[in-house]
């Protein structure tokens, strides 16, 4: 599946048509410092972002692998720092130097198991000790389209159950609920809920929301990277 961890020539076509839904959470957000340093993984053409600076943050990163959504954020949000993702999961920033990382709908978008556990990892190495993930995805559905679509890409083409290709030609991934468990065993479970949102395509789904910390101690890093440039 390694052609499919980033699909960045569909993610380009669409990016112009593409529209998001995951809610923001505000009251998961109390307690955090409008000072912090905020990274959105996946952040598409800057919905959330907006979203955060509207709640009075102001240090925001948006990063995305498809250069089509950079170019849209960047239009739509001109005062924003916006930077293309060119080796993911690799992140242009310094060990342990992110306060929260906002996860929201890219799971969905990384089919492999193992894919997902290199980008979690990423993710717990720049936030800092006491640090927040907010995670927000898709969960198995139980429809009969979707059990469907789930069944022939098993049996086609492999790969965990819950994984189907969209009528526009992603392929994508939903869910069980103890998969998270396993994906965030480094991390602290804060809160979780239950959401429904409109998927890309328009059809309401099952989701659910995630926030986990890191913690407030961590052994000494040895790895030095460059810090994000706007």
């Amino acid at each position: 599946m390694s052609d499919l961890h980033h699909q960045t020539a569909y993610w380009d076509a669409v990016a112009e048509t593409k529209h998001f839904t995951h809610p923001l959470h505000t009251p998961w957000l109390d307690g955090l410092g409008r000072d912090a340093v905020i990274l959105d993984y996946g952040c598409g053409y800057g919905r959330t972002m907006d979203a955060l600076e509207q709640q009075g943050f102001g240090d925001l990163f948006g990063v995305d692998t498809s250069p089509g959504m950079i170019s849209r954020a960047r239009r739509l949000h001109p005062a924003m720092r916006f930077e293309v993702l060119d080796t993911p999961p690799t992140l242009p920033c310094p060990d342990a130097s992110i306060d929260l990382v906002v996860l929201f709908a890219v799971l969905t978008c990384v089919p492999d198991d193992q894919a997902q556990r290199r980008l979690i990892g990423e993710v717990r190495r720049v936030l800092k000790p006491g640090g927040r993930l907010y995670l927000s995805d898709l969960l198995l559905q139980s429809d009969r389209r979707n059990r469907d679509r789930y069944t022939e890409y098993s049996e086609r083409h492999g790969g965990p159950y819950g994984v189907f290709r969209t009528d526009d030609g992603a392929v994508c991934r939903h869910h069980p609920d103890d998969w998270f468990t396993d994906l965030l065993s480094d991390f602290t479970s804060i809160d979780t809920r239950p959401i429904t949102v409109a998927t890309m395509n328009g059809h309401e789904a099952a989701g659910v929301q995630i926030l986990a910390g890191t913690p407030t101690s961590a052994p000494p890093r040895t790895v030095e990277r460059p810090g994000p440039t706007s």
